[in-house]
């Protein structure tokens, strides 16, 4: 189950782990990206916490996590390649979290509802 922020960020829950990352809407209005900086592994997190930063040719972001947590991971190889989030930004996560409050989730919109937001904006 994939679910969305207004912030554009994405979780992916499977039971009581997450992987997050930023929506393709999000990349389009960044551009080419040019600079990530990672969260620490094992910091605690409350949902909508500025988390990360990203830089783009275009602006400079905080990115910010969609749920409370645990950071468990952290997807190093976009610290040499942001790029990446480029080329699948639906594929390439960010960070792997356990998630401490799933009721948190309710907040969140699915894709389909995430679509007619951003198509709103």
């Amino acid at each position: 189950m994939k679910k969305f922020s207004q912030e554009h960020e994405w979780v992916e829950v499977d039971g009581e782990n997450g992987v997050v990352g930023i929506s393709e809407y999000a990349i389009e209005q960044l551009g080419d990206i040019t600079f990530l900086e990672l969260p620490e592994v094992d910091e605690e997190v409350s949902a909508e916490d500025s988390v990360a930063f990203i830089e783009s040719v275009k602006a400079a972001s905080d990115i910010y996590t969609p749920v409370s947590g645990t950071i468990t991971e952290v997807n190093e190889a976009l610290l040499d390649t942001p790029e990446l989030l480029n080329q699948a930004a639906n594929v390439n996560w960010i960070y792997k979290m356990t998630i401490s409050d799933e009721s948190e989730l309710e907040n969140l919109m699915d894709e389909t509802s995430y679509n007619e937001y951003t198509e709103s904006l």
